[in-house]
């Protein structure tokens, strides 16, 4: 059988995931960290050194670029857009390089799978960027006429997640309802009803459970209030509800194992925080028993604390009459790229095109 190699790069702020992949199987998985000479660069300025780099990493594996099948990077912050593998056209590049919609790490992933594809003769894509929105009217509006509710969430993972138990089970992604909640430094829960997230929390704007690392949903008369108190600066208020909320806050660290440590050695306030959130969690998945009309095939817990047995039984133990729970813990993102690509190459699901912003969306 013909190889079908597929390179995912995924760009974080001080280096790049790089993962080269024959079909779904993982040939080789490797970070690259780069100097602070490249990270003080503004992002569009860092994209020839990364590219570089990237390119002196796959000439050490003696694997000719002109073999690959296809190059897949990491979405960013884009135009809201319906699920799936896209191809990087000029529209997505100048959305990325201009920052349009927000500038993150992330958006160097469409414009290196572009730089790469195009030296190499070779299909290039990106996969459920985080903007993916497939929410359904009910979900998006709010009581304040200013404000609709937006989709920001794990869009990779959950689907990669979700296809992955479909697969397993020998049904189809479309055919199955799922509530699936990605446990991170930040956490969504969204509702999967026949292959569409048709509600999903914003976990960049202070919306679900609290996290460790953001606050959640927090009742909004006091952040007018601490708004208006002159104690905070815009910046820092906006610090408090994602970056340095939520556990961190209470407790000073993200690090779900020193918490779980701190619980065992009878830190009170740890355990109580840490069962909140899972508290939170369980309410979060059961609310999407009603967005599903109570017809739920599975909850799949994912992410890199659903490593932690006591959070996961604790939130199954409260949620486990809705539907059977599975736990996939870790978030794979290389793999889910690269699958992705590789649905795209074979065939088993349409290229799409990025069409931006159709509707004036600010992100």
């Amino acid at each position: 059988m013909t190889r079908q190699l597929i390179l995912a790069i995924n760009p974080g702020s001080t280096s790049t995931k790089v993962g080269l992949f024959d079909g779904a199987d993982e040939i080789l998985s490797r970070t690259v960290r780069h100097e602070a000479d490249v990270t003080g660069l503004s992002l569009p300025e860092q994209l020839p050194h990364r590219e570089r780099e990237v390119r002196d990493l796959l000439a050490e594996t003696g694997i000719a670029g002109e073999d690959l099948s296809a190059i897949v990077g990491r979405g960013g912050l884009l135009a809201p857009m319906t699920s799936g593998t896209y191809a990087v056209n000029p529209l997505m590049r100048e959305d990325l390089a201009s920052g349009r919609f927000g500038m993150h790490a992330s958006n160097l992933g469409g414009l290196l799978a572009y730089k790469l594809g195009e030296l190499f003769q070779v299909p290039n894509f990106i996969v459920d960027p985080v903007v993916v929105d497939e929410l359904g009217p009910l979900a998006r509006a709010t009581g304040m006429p200013e404000i609709n509710r937006r989709s920001i969430f794990h869009a990779l993972n959950q689907k990669a997640v979700a296809k992955r138990f479909a697969a397993e089970n020998g049904s189809d992604y479309k055919q199955l309802n799922l509530i699936i909640a990605h446990l991170g430094g930040g956490i969504t829960v969204g509702a999967h009803a026949k292959g569409a997230v048709i509600d999903v929390n914003n976990g960049l704007d202070g919306d679900g459970p609290l996290a460790p690392e953001r606050a959640g949903s927090i009742p909004v008369g006091q952040v007018v209030e601490l708004c208006y108190s002159t104690r905070y600066k815009e910046s820092e208020m906006k610090q408090k509800i994602v970056g340095r909320g939520g556990l961190f806050a209470h407790l000073g660290t993200f690090d779900a194992i020193e918490i779980e440590q701190r619980m065992a050695d009878g830190d009170e306030q740890a355990a109580l925080l840490y069962e909140t959130m899972a508290y939170r969690v369980a309410q979060e998945i059961a609310k999407h028993g009603a967005t599903l009309r109570g017809d739920v095939d599975a909850i799949l817990l994912t992410g890199g604390i659903a490593y932690s047995t006591w959070l996961t039984e604790q939130i199954s133990a409260r949620v486990g009459y809705l539907a059977p729970v599975h736990i996939y813990p870790g978030e794979d993102e290389l793999k889910a790229l690269a699958e992705g690509a590789l649905r795209a190459i074979r065939h088993e699901e349409a290229v799409r095109e990025y069409e931006g912003d159709t509707h004036g969306t600010r992100i």
